[in-house]
């Protein structure tokens, strides 16, 4: 209705008006056009002739507004602290940092995207950096299945025989960098023949790797971490949660610092142990589902 008024305003204010006849003395002369009525009239008759484009303005600022909700409703609250459960990772190895860190980052990621590589230096450099204060725990994320999925089940390999992370590492630069040179159209090197390679480089048994990347074990491993991470609805790579902050996509290391110092002043005003923060307050007050912007906060 405001959009009706606003565009009617419009349209009669772009009508020229004749001059009003004036009297011998200078005073104004009725006439019959300034009646109410014939004011009415003259409305109907130009939202006759608008009327067709009134209709398609209204239909897209409705269109426009069910974008707009439907975006809210896939974006998370800004003040949503979410529980992802990190219990396994940990069991597994998959996490850079000690335990006693106050500040917990998760990161979803897939061994076939171009960001989460570029992330992984960096946030290997701010766990050296932060000396003790935090800590990456990493989950499986395969939204490149064809790709990726023998280098996450080759990592869960790894983590059984304790080199999770070399594995890793040496994968970005064994594996992907020869795939991304190729711009993805070489696959050989993100296969199982070059994944040996990459596990006898690192000190890994190839053939227990092997045998733990076909086992049902590690498979279940990567399914359980996506269904965790589809409670929060993480469907891209990389995604973070920072102390349960969720974070989509790759941020600069200054944005990633000043969250950090963010969240370990949060940490220290709150009096509980940092290496016990994680599991009392992210994971025993916080949320264990997804909430949008438009959903109330618990």
């Amino acid at each position: 209705m405001r959009l009706y008024l606003l565009v009617l305003l419009a349209l009669a204010g772009c009508a020229p008006r004749a001059a009003t006849p004036q009297s011998s003395n200078g005073r104004a002369v009725p006439r019959p056009a300034d009646s109410l009525e014939a004011r009415v009239a003259m409305l109907e008759s130009q939202l006759a002739i608008y009327a067709e484009a009134l209709e398609f303005l209204k239909k897209v600022y409705e269109q426009q507004k069910a974008q707009m909700e439907a975006q809210e409703a896939a974006e998370p609250a800004p003040d949503a602290v979410f529980a992802v459960d990190i219990t396994a990772n940990l069991k597994l190895g998959m996490v850079e940092g000690p335990t006693t860190a106050a500040v917990t980052i998760v990161k979803a990621f897939d061994f076939a995207c171009p960001y989460c590589e570029q992330t992984s230096t960096v946030l290997s450099e701010l766990v050296k950096q932060y000396k003790g204060k935090l800590r990456v725990v990493y989950k499986n994320l395969v939204v490149h299945p064809d790709t990726a999925m023998d280098g996450h089940l080759a990592s869960c390999a790894a983590a059984k025989q304790r080199k999770y992370l070399p594995f890793k590492a040496a994968f970005w630069t064994d594996a992907f960098a020869p795939y991304k040179a190729s711009a993805g159209k070489d696959r050989a090197s993100m296969g199982v023949d070059n994944i040996l390679k990459i596990a006898v480089k690192v000190g890994l048994d190839p053939t227990r790797l092997k045998t733990d990347m076909a086992s049902p074990e590690c498979k279940a491993i990567i399914e359980a971490d996506m269904a965790e991470l589809d409670k929060f609805k993480v469907n891209a790579t990389p995604t973070f949660f920072i102390n349960g902050h969720y974070i989509g996509g790759g941020l600069p290391k200054a944005e990633f610092e000043k969250r950090i110092d963010a969240e370990l002043a949060i940490v220290k005003a709150s009096g509980v142990k940092p290496g016990d923060f994680y599991q009392r307050v992210i994971i025993g007050k916080g949320e264990k589902k997804f909430r949008s912007k438009k959903d109330p906060k618990p």
